[in-house]
């Protein structure tokens, strides 16, 4: 009995020491992975913030905030108050962001917010300077589409950065922490479009309100764009009797990481080998040629995949934006 007793100790030991040692191993590549940010790391990551903001401010003083489009988020709740107060919306989007930097505070630490105060600074700058040169064009369409997607190239190079413009940006990081799997374009269309219905009631103009809407659905498209890629990488299963050439080329010919899966087919009964690789959008028709040259018969199955990581694509250890 105690035989038992003294081996399942053992054996329980030896798991717990097997899981600590994963778990510090992992712990020490995530302290890697965070050592890299040198302080010219760090100079980089604040020019791209600058930059960022110097853009996102162009898309509102130059194309939306001259057209009374309001395209969402404190950026268009400082549009709407603009009109109703007449304090220049620059300086309505550093008001309104203090309490939301507060909550920031408390979740994401002095850090974060400092990155995202100097970006609201700037933004917040550069939007009172940039008014003074009125809009580009006054044509509603061209003002909605290319005003949303210049602003959703600035607000993704700042998220690239690691800061953020504030306001919403907060927010959306704050219920992407709750809910990773929601992408953040879809979660700024989702709040922008009560700010939205809110101009449409408030200016008494619901097509002012359907070109701010427009310029949502572009600001929303443009930013998955800019974070996510467009169906940056594709997923492939192949079942193949002939799996062993069509591996061999795809290692030899494309490059690319193959992984084999155990099988068996639930009618027939045979044993197979799937064969599963990752690869670039531009590299899968070059698969799908070799399959068929290989075997015109297999079976294939291909899917999108927009967030990988590991060697060759994104660090598992880097910041789900």
């Amino acid at each position: 009995m105690s035989i038992k007793t003294d081996y399942k100790e053992n054996v329980e030991n030896s798991e717990c020491n097997s899981v600590k040692a994963a778990a510090d191993k992992v712990k020490a590549r995530e302290n890697q992975y965070i050592e890299k940010k040198t302080p010219a790391r760090r100079a980089l990551d604040y020019l791209l913030m600058t930059v960022g903001a110097f853009i996102y401010a162009v898309g509102i003083s130059l194309f939306l905030d001259p057209n009374s489009l309001a395209p969402g988020g404190v950026t268009g709740i400082s549009i709407i108050l603009n009109r109703i107060t007449n304090i220049e919306t620059g300086t309505l989007i550093l008001l309104l962001n203090i309490p939301i930097l507060l909550l920031g505070t408390w979740r994401f630490g002095v850090r974060f917010i400092l990155s995202t105060l100097y970006c609201i600074a700037l933004t917040s700058l550069f939007t009172n300077v940039l008014s003074a040169y009125g809009p580009i064009t006054e044509d509603l369409v061209l003002a909605a589409v290319v005003g949303g997607a210049v602003l959703a190239a600035g607000v993704g190079i700042v998220f690239k950065a690691g800061g953020t413009t504030g306001g919403i940006d907060i927010i959306i990081k704050l219920l992407r922490l709750k809910m990773p799997h929601l992408k953040t374009g879809a979660l700024y269309l989702a709040m922008d479009a009560v700010v939205v219905t809110a101009s449409a009631i408030l200016f008494h103009n619901i097509e002012l309100a359907l070109y701010a809407g427009v310029a949502v659905f572009v600001s929303s498209t443009v930013l998955d764009v800019v974070l996510y890629g467009r169906d940056g990488a594709k997923l492939i299963y192949i079942i193949s009797d002939h799996f062993e050439p069509i591996t061999k080329r795809l290692l030899e010919e494309l490059d690319l990481g193959v992984t084999h899966m155990d099988a068996s087919g639930a009618y027939s009964g045979k044993e197979k080998s799937v064969i599963m690789c990752v690869c670039r959008k531009a590299l899968s028709p070059k698969v799908e040629e070799i399959v068929k040259e290989e075997d015109p018969l297999a079976f294939m199955i291909v899917s999108n995949a927009t967030e990988i990581y590991g060697e060759g694509y994104k660090n598992i250890f880097s910041e789900k934006l």
